[in-house]
C-alpha cells in the first residue's frame, strides 16, 4: 500500500526539482506546458494531481525514458484513492492519519494527554468524541469515526504493517479523561494487544523522569517513514483546532532529536506494561 499524501509531496518535489534544473520560473514552465501558472503552483505545493498535467510539464521539459516513467509512477499513485475518501464523515484530521499509516513504514508517536487513537478501545474513541463536543459538528458522525478508527488499527495487524512505537506520558493514564471503568477496560486491551503483537511497542513515560537538557515537550507528535527512501519524513504535530505537518529536514531533524530524548527517559518495554497492567488494576474513587 501506498500514501498518496506523500506521493503527492514526493511528486511535488520532483516538479520543482525539474523546473529549477532548467532554470525556468513557474510563468515559463506553464507557457512552455499550456497550463495555467495557477495549475503548476498547486502542483509544487503537494496539491491536486491530474496525470494529464504531469504529461505536459515532463514534455516542456524534455524529459523521456526511466526517469519519465518513475515520475508517471509517483503521479499515478499519489492520484489514487484510499478507503478514508468514501467515510468523509470520519472527519479531516483523522482522514488525514489514515493516509499516512496507509503507506508506512514505521510510526513513531507521543502522546501526553491520550491513549493514542491506533490502541483505543471503540468504548474509548467514542467517549473522547463525547467529551470534545465533536459529534455536534456539521458533517460529523461519531459512529463513522469510531468505525474508522477500528479500521486503521487494522494496518498494525497486517503482514507489512509499520513498525509502530508510541511512549505515552504517565498523565495519560492517570489523568481521568474517561469515565473510570471506561478507562481500566482501555488498560487491559492496551496490554493484551501490544503483548500480542511484536511490532508494537509501547513505553511509558514517568513523571518523575528526567528528560536529557530538560527537553519537555510542548505537544503530543507522531513521525512517519515510508519505504521508498527518497520520500519524505513526515511529522505531524497535535494543536487544538488542527494538526501541523512538516516535513523540511530541519524541522523533522528537530522532532527527531526529542523522540530519542523521551525514548532514553521512558521505561523500557517490559516495565512499561507492567506498569499499566497494575494502573489498570487500582483501585477508582
Amino acid at each position: 500500500m501506498i500514501s498518496p499524501y506523500v506521493r503527492r509531496l514526493r511528486l511535488a518535489d520532483e516538479v520543482r526539482t525539474l523546473r529549477t534544473k532548467a532554470g525556468l520560473t513557474q510563468a515559463q514552465v506553464a507557457a512552455k506546458s499550456g497550463l495555467s501558472r495557477v495549475v503548476l503552483s498547486q502542483l509544487e505545493n503537494g496539491h491536486g494531481v491530474d496525470q494529464a498535467d504531469i504529461i505536459a510539464i515532463l514534455d516542456a521539459l524534455g524529459v523521456d525514458g526511466p526517469y519519465w516513467t518513475k515520475v508517471m509512477t509517483i503521479a499515478r499513485e499519489a492520484a489514487e484513492r484510499g478507503w478514508w475518501e468514501s467515510n468523509k464523515a470520519m472527519g479531516e484530521r483523522q482522514a488525514l492519519f489514515a493516509n499516512l499509516e496507509a503507506g508506512a513504514a514505521t510510526i513513531r508517536e507521543f502522546q501526553m494527554i491520550f491513549i493514542p487513537g491506533l490502541l483505543q478501545t471503540p468504548e474509548f474513541t467514542a467517549a473522547r468524541i463525547q467529551a470534545d463536543g465533536l459529534a455536534d459538528r456539521p458533517g460529523y458522525k461519531a459512529g463513522k469515526a469510531v468505525e474508522a478508527r477500528q479500521i486503521r488499527q487494522r494496518m498494525l495487524r497486517r503482514p507489512d504493517g509499520p513498525g509502530y512505537e508510541v511512549i505515552i506520558d504517565e498523565i495519560a493514564v492517570r489523568r481521568r479523561c474517561v469515565p473510570a471503568d471506561i478507562m481500566r477496560r482501555q488498560l487491559h486491551h492496551l496490554t493484551a494487544v501490544v503483548h500480542d503483537n511484536p511490532n508494537i511497542t509501547v513505553r511509558v513515560l514517568p513523571l518523575e523522569a528526567e528528560i536529557p537538557g530538560y527537553r519537555v515537550p510542548r505537544s503530543a507528535f507522531g513521525i512517519y517513514t515510508f519505504p521508498d527512501p527518497e520520500d519524505p519524513t513526515v511529522v505531524t504535530v497535535d494543536t487544538v483546532t488542527d494538526d501541523l505537518v512538516l516535513t523540511q529536514p530541519a524541522q523533522v531533524e528537530r522532532y527527531r532529536q526529542l523522540y530519542d530524548l523521551l525514548r532514553e527517559a521512558a521505561m523500557p518495554p517490559a516495565d512499561s506494561l507492567a506498569f499499566l497492567r497494575e494502573a489498570a488494576e487500582e483501585p477508582t474513587g
